[in-house]
């Protein structure tokens, strides 16, 4: 009886998605003076090749670097904080870098973002750091018990 729920909120999720996706696909083809669908397609195939070609493979190598030099314990709040690092810096990095500022208009990026960049990034790390803190300190804690004693 519950597999029969699940499946019906499966398939009202997936109607409700490629509803999402054909409005957004209707929207882009019908109003081609604002979405300028060639330029969309160079967008939607260059994301697609950047992420299978350059995405995976970093990602792969930081794991496989990750389980070499990291432990079990420490190494779930590694991942954590390289995956909040990767998708903050990237996600501000139109910001960062300066793109779509203007010289005689100072208003159109008022915020030094490299420097809230750093800011955001160090209260990951620290976050992070106090984590691996707190897993260091209870494992030296659960050795330091004695083992309970067998029982008959």
């Amino acid at each position: 009886m519950r597999t029969i729920g699940f499946t019906a909120v499966r398939i009202l999720l997936g109607a409700a998605g490629l509803a999402a996706l054909g409005y957004g696909v209707d929207g882009l083809l019908t109003m081609t003076r604002a979405t300028h669908p060639p330029q969309a397609a160079r967008w939607l195939v260059g994301g697609v090749l950047v992420h299978d070609l350059v995405a995976v493979p970093v990602v792969a190598v930081v794991g496989l670097v990750l389980t070499r030099f990291v432990r079990a314990p420490y190494r779930a709040v590694v991942q954590g904080a390289l995956l909040v690092s990767a998708t903050v810096a990237l996600s501000s990095l139109p910001l960062w870098r300066g793109y779509g500022g203007a010289a005689d208009n100072p208003s159109v990026d008022p915020l030094p973002y490299g420097r809230n960049l750093a800011i955001v990034l160090g209260a990951v790390w620290a976050v992070a750091a106090v984590l691996i803190t707190a897993r260091a300190l209870r494992a030296r804690r659960a050795r330091a018990l004695p083992a309970p004693p067998d029982r008959p």
